[in-house]
C-alpha cells in the first residue's frame, strides 16, 4: 500500500476513519521555518466536519499535536511528526453494513486486493484520512508565504450552479465569508440553497473546486514525465470522490482554434526581473510540462458523495441481493470541505517542485 507523496518535500499517512487518531510524517522541511500553529489549527478547522449546516454533523476538534520537528517554534529539518486524535466516531452505525458492499464505496475493490476490510466507515479509504494531507499543504505553506508564492482555492460549481472560468474577475478572498466557500456572493446563496435541498432529499451532489497558485516562479516540473500539470493532476485525482482535472482553459474552449488560444510573447513590462511577459494566459501558467511565472490555475471535478440517507440496490459478501439503507452522519456535498484539501495538495507539489530545484535551502531562511 502506497502511503507517501512526493519526492523531496514528502508527506507519509496512517490512520483509518474510527481508529484512535490519524496521523502522518512530514519529512524534507526546511529548517528555521517559524511554526504558526494558529495557521495550521486554521487549516484544519476549514476542512472539519461539523462546521456548517451543509456538512457532515460529526464533531470533531480536530487539533493537531505536534510529536518531532519543531523545536522552539522553528522547524529544525528533521521529520515532522504530528496526530489529530478522533474523539466522536460512532462505529455502532456502521454494524449494519459490516457485510453489505456500499455502491460506489470503495468495499468491493479494497476487499478484492487485500482480502479484509475496515468497515467503520470506510476506514483507510476513508476522505476523514485528508486530514493528514492538510496539514502536510499547511507545513508548506509556511515555506511557500515566506516566498511570496499563494495557493487560493474555492467552490466553483455546486450541480448546474456556475461561476465563469474567469477567476480574476473575483475577489477569492471572499470564498471564507460563507458556508459553501464561493467568492461570489449570489451564486454562494444558489448554492447552499442547492445543497439544502438536496440534503433534505436524502441525496448528495457534486461540483468543482477551482485552484489559483500565485507568484510561483519558471521552471517548475519537467519536460516528460514529470510535467507540473501531472504532478498536480496526480495529487488532486488522490483526493476522495476527485473524478476530474483540467488546467488552464481546459475543455471550455475546445471550439476555439490556435490562433486564439496561444498565448503571444511580450516584453516584460513588469518588477518580476522576468525577460518576457505573455499578453494571455490560457495555458494556466504551465508550458511544456514547466511553469512560466503566469499564475497557474486548475479545476477538480468531484462527484456527489456515494453515501446517500436513502435505499439503494447491492449484494452482500456472498454476493446475493440485498437492500442497503445507510445510518451515519455524512456530506450532502463534499465541495465545501474539498476546498483546503485541493489547496493542501498543490502546495506540497508546488513545493516539492521547487526542492527538486534547489530553490529551497534551509540558510535562505537563516537570512
Amino acid at each position: 500500500m502506497s502511503n507517501t507523496f512526493g519526492r523531496l518535500f514528502t508527506l507519509t499517512t496512517f490512520g483509518e476513519s474510527h481508529g484512535p487518531a490519524i496521523g502522518g510524517i512530514v519529512d524534507g522541511m526546511p529548517a528555521g521555518i517559524d511554526v504558526d500553529m494558529d495557521f495550521i489549527q486554521h487549516e484544519l478547522d476549514r476542512r472539519r466536519p461539523g462546521q456548517s449546516h451543509l456538512t457532515t454533523s460529526r464533531n470533531e476538534a480536530d487539533r493537531v499535536e505536534i510529536l518531532s520537528g519543531v523545536f522552539e517554534g522553528k522547524t529544525t529539518g528533521a521529520p515532522i511528526g504530528f496526530l489529530v486524535r478522533n474523539e466522536d466516531h460512532r462505529s455502532s452505525d456502521y454494524n449494519a453494513m459490516k457485510d453489505l458492499y456500499r455502491p460506489s464505496h470503495a468495499d468491493f475493490t479494497y476487499e478484492c486486493k487485500y482480502g479484509i476490510r475496515d468497515h467503520r466507515g470506510g476506514g483507510r479509504s476513508s476522505a476523514r484520512v485528508t486530514i493528514s494531507r492538510v496539514v502536510g499543504g499547511a507545513f508548506a505553506k509556511l515555506v511557500l508565504r515566506r516566498m511570496g508564492i499563494t495557493v487560493e482555492g474555492y467552490t466553483s460549481q455546486v450541480g448546474p450552479v456556475a461561476l465563469a472560468h474567469d477567476y480574476w474577475k473575483y475577489d477569492l478572498s471572499l470564498a471564507e465569508s460563507n458556508a459553501v466557500r464561493c467568492p461570489d456572493e449570489a451564486k454562494a446563496v444558489e448554492m447552499e440553497q442547492l445543497i439544502e435541498q438536496v440534503k433534505a432529499a436524502g441525496d448528495t451532489i457534486g461540483g468543482t473546486v477551482s485552484c489559483v497558485v500565485k507568484g510561483c516562479p519558471t521552471g517548475l516540473g519537467e519536460p516528460e514525465f514529470g510535467k507540473l500539470q501531472a504532478q498536480l493532476a496526480s495529487a488532486m485525482m488522490g483526493i476522495n470522490a476527485a473524478k476530474g482535472f483540467e488546467y488552464g482553459d481546459g475543455f471550455a474552449e475546445l471550439d476555439k482554434r490556435g490562433s486564439q488560444l496561444n498565448d503571444a510573447f511580450l516584453p516584460a513590462d513588469d518588477q518580476k526581473g522576468r525577460k518576457v511577459s505573455l499578453a494571455s494566459n490560457h495555458s494556466g501558467g504551465i508550458q511544456g510540462g514547466i511553469s512560466n511565472g503566469e499564475d497557474i490555475y486548475f479545476r477538480v471535478a468531484f462527484k456527489p458523495v456515494a453515501t446517500l440517507l436513502k435505499a439503494q440496490q447491492t449484494v452482500d459478501s456472498e454476493g446475493k441481493t440485498a437492500t442497503l439503507t445507510a445510518k451515519g452522519r455524512h456530506d450532502p456535498c463534499v465541495l465545501p470541505r474539498a476546498v483546503p484539501i485541493v489547496e493542501a495538495m498543490a502546495a506540497m507539489v508546488v513545493l516539492d517542485c521547487l526542492r527538486q530545484n534547489g530553490t529551497v535551502k534551509s540558510v535562505f531562511f537563516h537570512k
